[in-house]
């Protein structure tokens, strides 16, 4: 396996933006591949999976090359050597890999393994904080469930295919894709490849989204004609699949404190034939008010640590601090407690997060149904999803009822 310069170079750049300017890897890899027109997908495939795993084993990577952040240019050198060696590269003879101690570096790969820290790559206060909440054999579990690469899942957009139809369409393109009966809507990608490409997504044929986060809008229990409120909308995965089941009938109001993510959900929905969005911005707790007990269903798609979607976002390692995941936990009592009063009687509400920990999970519903806006909803089930026992994201959901 040869090495060549200028993806070598790229993949460099690329790193520095994450590591030194705190960019983040999506964003980095989709600008990086867009450098060079005459590249192949092979040689594109190369610098994507190259970045994201040097980002994933970083801590791994930097203890094996002895260098500390900040990274200089030769210290990411170093860094990309302890890669190259461990995925068994011959380095090329060029200036930046002199003195490289290749036998050395296997060396302390063998050492350093046997520590999970090291082995998962992973900063102290997190795996502390995992094994406090998981315990000790289901965090080490979850954490390499967490440190292999996602998968690519599409959600078929039922308003406009059907699962058989978009197989097909898609294997005229070369992509192979699978069913899995726990997820109606899903097709699994066998092989890894650029959807966004093909003319069915320009034709609004299917979203991408992870198989757990499908689950969701499920979840919900929504019907056609309903009133809907999307409280934490973002960018609207789970608004368009809730307007896909209630098949362009009723009403959703999609809401968000972020403007700029409403305007991707408006061109995402006129993609994808959705027409019953209301879109609302959370300006003032008066948007809150208008909608008490008017909803037949509510989302809370909270905010949250991000821990159950690692290996999707595996720069989140190392820009998520211990601060952060103890004030969201704030956030989503009071998110719990304002939110939750736009479910009107007997309507159901689904509380969300794309993480693992219980503190921000099961133990925030138990907390809410003490109080005193909780005490007027009843606990109908639960659902806790690991990355390790389902092969897709972690993912929490509580689905709540609201007494009549």
């Amino acid at each position: 396996m040869r090495l060549h310069r200028n993806l070598v170079f790229t993949v460099i750049d690329s790193l520095n933006f994450i590591f030194n300017d705190g960019e983040y890897a999506d964003k980095v890899v989709a600008r990086a591949l867009k450098k060079d027109k005459r590249w192949g997908s092979h040689d594109r495939k190369f610098v994507a999976e190259t970045i994201y795993e040097i980002v994933r084993w970083k801590r791994l990577y930097a203890e094996i090359a002895e260098v500390k952040e900040p990274y200089d240019r030769d210290n990411l050198w170093r860094i990309f050597a302890v890669w190259a060696i461990l995925r068994g590269y011959k380095l090329p003879d060029w200036k930046y890999f002199e003195q490289t101690p290749v036998r050395r570096i296997k060396g302390r790969f063998d050492e350093l393994n046997k520590i999970r820290k090291y082995r998962e790559s992973i900063p102290d206060w997190m795996d502390e904080l995992g094994v406090k909440e998981l315990g000790e054999k289901k965090w080490e579990t979850e954490l390499a469930a967490q440190n292999q690469q996602a998968k690519v899942v599409l959600r078929v957009n039922t308003l406009k295919t059907t699962k058989e139809k978009l197989r097909a369409i898609l294997m005229d393109d070369d992509i192979e894709t699978e069913f899995n009966k726990e997820y109606p809507d899903a097709l699994i990608l066998k092989e890894r490849a650029n959807v966004f490409l093909t003319q069915a997504f320009k034709d609004g044929l299917f979203e991408v989204q992870d198989a757990s986060s499908q689950l969701v809008a499920h979840f919900l229990d929504v019907k056609p004609g309903m009133r809907v409120v999307d409280t934490c909308a973002g960018a609207g995965g789970k608004t368009l699949h809730i307007a896909s089941l209630m098949e362009n009938k009723g009403q959703i109001v999609a809401m968000d404190i972020y403007e700029s993510k409403l305007k991707q959900l408006k061109l995402r929905a006129k993609r994808n034939s959705v027409f019953n969005i209301d879109y609302r911005i959370i300006e003032s707790t008066k948007a809150i008010k208008k909608l008490h007990e008017k909803a037949d269903r509510v989302l809370i798609d909270a905010p949250c640590s991000g821990l159950g979607v690692l290996k999707r976002n595996p720069d989140s390692k190392w820009k998520l601090q211990q601060e952060f995941v103890d004030n969201i936990k704030k956030t989503q009592a009071e998110v719990l407690e304002s939110y939750s009063k736009i479910v009107k009687p007997g309507g159901k509400l689904v509380y969300a997060t794309c993480s693992v920990l219980p503190s921000e999970n099961q133990e925030q519903i138990e907390k809410f149904l003490t109080t005193e806006t909780g005490k007027n909803f009843t606990f109908v089930k639960d659902k806790k999803v690991l990355a390790s026992q389902s092969g897709f994201d972690g993912f929490y959901m509580a689905l709540l009822e609201r007494k009549a």
